[in-house]
């Protein structure tokens, strides 16, 4: 069943996952469904793989051009019909300058 729940994972990231970085940072409550303060316009792209049977690694990319002077401290992806399917809120990281490619590694392990 592990096995099973992270490849779904995997495909439902893969053909329509989407991700956005925020601003914000506070924790996760049941009821949330989007980021505390996304970043408007943040050009993301995200990939899961699975690197054992029961953990996902999901990679997020987002390009500084697009966050260039903002400190992010949170992330989330998303299905697409825009549920959000995690969030995880960081210590802040950053500004960023107009060059630079930030890249964000979640681990994801089926219990």
């Amino acid at each position: 069943m592990q096995d099973l729940l992270a490849t779904q994972v995997v495909s439902l990231v893969n053909t329509s996952g989407t991700a956005k970085v925020g601003l914000g940072g506070n924790s996760t409550y049941p009821t949330q469904t989007d980021l505390d303060i996304p970043i408007s316009g943040a050009t993301t792209t995200v990939v899961a793989t699975k690197s054992d049977e029961n953990v996902v690694q999901i990679k997020v990319t987002v390009l500084g051009s697009s966050i260039s002077g903002k400190v992010i401290r949170e992330v989330g992806v998303f299905d697409s019909s825009s549920n959000m399917l995690l969030r995880q809120n960081f210590s802040g990281i950053g500004p960023f300058s107009s060059s630079t490619t930030v890249e964000i590694f979640i681990f994801l392990e089926v219990e």
